[in-house]
């Protein structure tokens, strides 16, 4: 075993060594990383969020099978904030465009950016909860207010990934 720990040991340090004489090299990888990175981090927040519209759309069709069919256009609000936020999570260019160029990204700067992306995942939580909340209300008189609630934290998470970009761009 110890035979193969110094193996990679070796093998680590002979890349370390090829790396530091390639200049720029070592920050073309730490970039690629970034990328990649930012590229799962939104696709796990896309995925988590498309899982919540998909809820939506059951609960939609259940107010169609309570009759309360005038509640059907209250809740397609929250639905399309959500698909519409997946949709912009999912598709948008990864990485952060600062590490594209000459400048280079400070870590309080990154550090920033995994706060909103650990917000955003909470916020998941958030709409979870509230979409479980319209679940149980519906055939009742709390469905308005459920429905309001939903709606009102999709937008917070919008505006969560809207400052985000705020910070992305600024870093440009």
């Amino acid at each position: 075993m110890s035979d193969l720990y110094g193996r990679i040991t070796n093998e680590q340090d002979l890349l370390t060594r090829l790396v530091s004489k390639i200049p720029g090299f070592r920050g073309y990888v730490e970039r690629e990383t970034r990328r990649s990175a930012d590229k799962m981090i939104r696709e796990v927040i896309a995925s988590r969020f498309e899982e919540q519209w998909q809820h939506i759309s059951r609960l939609q069709r259940d107010l169609i099978g309570a009759r309360q069919i005038d509640l059907v256009d209250d809740l397609e609000a929250a639905a399309i904030k959500l698909r519409q936020f997946a949709d912009r999570i999912r598709h948008a260019a990864y990485g952060y465009a600062g590490f594209f160029d000459a400048i280079k990204i400070q870590e309080e700067e990154l550090s920033r950016i995994y706060q909103f992306d650990l917000q955003l995942l909470e916020k998941v939580d958030e709409i979870s909860n509230a979409v479980g909340n319209v679940e149980s209300s519906i055939g009742t008189d709390g469905l308005p207010a459920a429905i309001r609630h939903l709606t009102t934290v999709a937008q917070e998470t919008i505006e969560t990934y809207n400052r985000r970009m705020e910070v992305i761009q600024a870093m440009e």
